[in-house]
């Protein structure tokens, strides 16, 4: 599939437009139910899924949906598809916490190739494309959505000092201090859902590992983001990370995102 600047900026604007209705959630009483593999589900995932599953149809309608709260685990993509994930860190979004995110990625070929997070009650949306480059634009759900403020973003060289190491608000395991422990880490900071790939992508990380289990739409939008803007995701065996494996019900295995080139323990 062709990319542009224009298409990247339509899915950003997708993913701003479905903060509304998650903010309007978010300032009230949420209610939280129990989805089958009993994980939290809200009215913001569902309200935020219609309407971008509504705006993909008109933007681009012979590309095929894969989206959380609708997700049919045993759909076979043999070409491109997007991914969506309406709002990714639920349990951050319940507890009335900022880091929860919208992520919509393009996938081509079995890699994301473009993606757009945005954080609503951060007021911070992230996109980025293959060869065009990554952005980050400082704007509130109820925002007329107007690029105009957008800010190139890239990753940082790896400072002399020690790297900064970003993991899960949610999700830590021994796994994952056992590999930090064995890089030069001088700093380190939590955050949920996939902003921690859009923080690595604007420098202000350098590395994300991630042992525990994912599903794709949980990464595809943040990777495309990240490697936009000049870092790496990868496989704990150090190959690609793959997309639109059915056979696995679209689950991922281990891989850590890097700020630039990996870095062997």
């Amino acid at each position: 599939m062709l990319i542009s600047d224009q298409l990247a900026l339509a899915i950003a604007e997708i993913a701003h437009r479905a903060g509304a209705p998650i903010m309007e959630i978010y300032r009230g009483a949420i209610a939280v139910a129990e989805k089958a593999d009993n994980s939290p589900v809200t009215l913001a995932d569902q309200a935020a899924e219609k309407i971008i599953l509504a705006a993909l149809s008109k933007l681009l309608p012979n590309i095929p949906v894969l989206a959380e709260e609708s997700a049919d685990l045993g759909q076979v993509f043999d070409e491109d598809f997007i991914l969506v994930d309406p709002l990714d860190g639920t349990k951050e979004f319940i507890q009335k916490r900022d880091d929860f995110t919208v992520n919509i990625a393009l996938i081509a070929q079995g890699a994301p190739i473009l993606g757009a997070v945005y954080a609503p009650a951060r007021q911070m949306l992230y996109w980025g494309a293959r060869g065009l480059g990554a952005w980050r634009l400082p704007i509130a759900a109820d925002d007329p959505f107007d690029a105009a403020g957008k800010v190139a973003i890239e990753t940082r060289a790896y400072p002399t000092a020690g790297l900064t190491a970003i993991s899960s608000r949610s999700h830590a395991d021994a796994e994952t201090a056992a590999f930090l422990a064995r890089l030069p880490i001088a700093g380190a900071a939590n955050a949920g859902s996939s902003l921690k790939f859009c923080l690595v992508a604007a420098g202000e990380a350098d590395v994300y590992p991630r042992f525990g289990p994912t599903m794709e739409w949980d990464i595809a939008a943040g990777q495309a983001v990240l490697e936009a803007a000049g870092g790496a995701v990868l496989a704990a065996d150090g190959g690609p990370m793959r997309f639109g494996k059915a056979a696995d019900r679209y689950r991922n295995g281990a891989f850590i995102a890097w700020g630039k080139t990996a870095i062997t323990p």
